[in-house]
C-alpha cells in the first residue's frame, strides 16, 4: 500500500526522472538543480519564476558540485569534468576508472576545504566493485575507500572533523575522523543502522544542527538522524518508493528538496506512484541547511 504523502510535501515540476539524484541549490541563481543519472540530464528550476531549463551531458552523470569559477564540476561515466552551466560545454579532466568500463559514478560532493569527492558502482551493482575518490584542487585524484558496492551519500560535520558516508547495500552510515588539512580519513565507525523495513540509505545531507537527513531507497521516506546517538528523530513520508536524495534550498536554506526515481517500476506500480521520479519540496520545513561547499581548483592546471 502506498503511504500517504506528508501534508507539507509537494511535487515541484512535472518532469519525471528515471533516476533522479544529486540535488544542488544555487544561492547565486536561487535555483535548484538535480540530475537524471541514466538519461544524463541536468535539470534546473527557478522557484520564484517557475522557469525550467536543462542541459544534456550526453552520458550518465552521477554527481555535480559548484566550482569557484561558476562552472560545475561533474562525475560522469567517463570520469571527472567541468561543465559550463550556460552552454553545457564539457571540459574533461581525468577518468580514474577508465579500465573499469562497467562502472559509473553515483554520488558526490565537495568537502569544506574545496575538494571534490565522488564514488562509483558497477552498472549491475556487483558487490565491492566500486570506489570512493577525492579530487584535490591540483586535479590529482586519490582513492579514499576501495571496494564499495553502491557509493552514495556524503556529508561533513560543521567543525570539519567528521565525515559521514553511505555504501547503500550495507544499510549503514559510517563516520570517519576527517583531517581538513589533508583530506585524509581514519577511524571508521558504524553510527546508523537501517532496518530492512526502512529500505536502503541513499543520498544524504546535513542541517545547521549537524543532524543527518537521509533518503530511503525502497523506504518511501526521508528521515532525520542524530549521528551522535544513531537515533531516528523524524520521518517524512512520500508517495514514492524510491527516494534518492535531499538538500536544503531557498533564500534561507529552509526548503527541503527531495529527489526520487521511477527506474524498475512496472506500469501497475507507476499507477500507484504517479509522482515516482519527480522532484519534491517541503517549503519552510522548520529546519535549516548549510550552503554547499565549492570546488576550488588551481585554474592554471586545468586541462583543455
Amino acid at each position: 500500500m502506498t503511504p500517504a504523502m506528508h501534508r507539507a510535501i509537494q511535487p515541484v515540476t512535472s518532469h519525471r526522472s528515471e533516476l533522479g539524484e544529486g540535488p544542488l541549490w544555487s544561492p547565486d541563481n536561487q535555483s535548484i538543480l538535480w540530475l537524471d543519472i541514466i538519461k544524463g540530464i541536468i535539470h534546473e528550476y527557478y522557484p520564484e519564476s517557475g522557469t525550467y531549463r536543462n542541459l544534456e551531458a550526453g552520458e550518465m552523470i552521477g554527481a555535480i558540485a559548484w566550482c569557484a569559477n561558476g562552472k560545475l564540476i561533474a562525475a560522469l561515466q567517463s570520469g571527472f569534468a567541468f561543465i559550463d552551466r550556460e552552454n553545457g560545454k564539457i571540459q574533461r579532466i581525468t577518468d580514474p576508472e577508465s579500465h573499469l568500463t562497467n562502472n559509473r559514478f553515483n554520488d558526490g560532493k565537495c568537502d569544506p576545504a574545496g575538494r571534490f569527492w565522488a564514488g562509483t558502482m558497477h552498472l549491475e551493482e556487483r558487490p565491492h566493485a566500486g570506489n570512493l575518490y577525492r579530487m584535490d584542487p591540483d586535479l590529482s585524484v586519490h582513492l579514499m575507500i576501495p571496494k564499495v558496492s553502491v557509493s552514495n551519500g556524503l556529508a561533513w560535520h560543521a567543525d570539519g572533523r567528521k565525515f559521514y558516508y553511505i555504501d547503500s547495500p550495507t544499510r549503514l552510515v559510517k563516520a570517519f575522523d576527517f583531517n581538513p588539512e589533508t583530506g585524509d580519513l581514519s577511524n571508521p565507525k558504524d553510527i546508523i543502522h537501517f532496518r530492512e523495513t526502512e529500505g536502503f540509505p541513499d543520498g544524504m545531507t546535513i542541517d545547521a544542527e549537524n543532524k543527518l537527513w537521509i533518503a530511503h531507497w525502497g523506504g518511501w521516506q526521508v528521515s532525520r538522524w542524530d549521528p551522535e546517538t544513531g537515533k531516528k528523530l523524524l520521518q517524512i513520508d512520500l508517495p514514492v518508493e524510491k527516494v534518492t536524495s535531499c538538500v536544503f534550498g531557498g533564500a534561507e536554506l529552509k526548503d527541503l528538496y527531495v529527489t526520487t526515481a521511477s527506474i524498475g517500476l512496472k506500469d501497475s506500480e507507476l499507477n500507484h506512484q504517479p509522482f515516482a521520479g519527480h522532484l519534491f519540496v517541503w517549503p519552510n520545513c522548520g529546519f535549516q541547511g548549510r550552503a554547499a561547499s565549492v570546488f576550488r581548483p588551481e585554474f592554471s592546471k586545468q586541462s583543455s
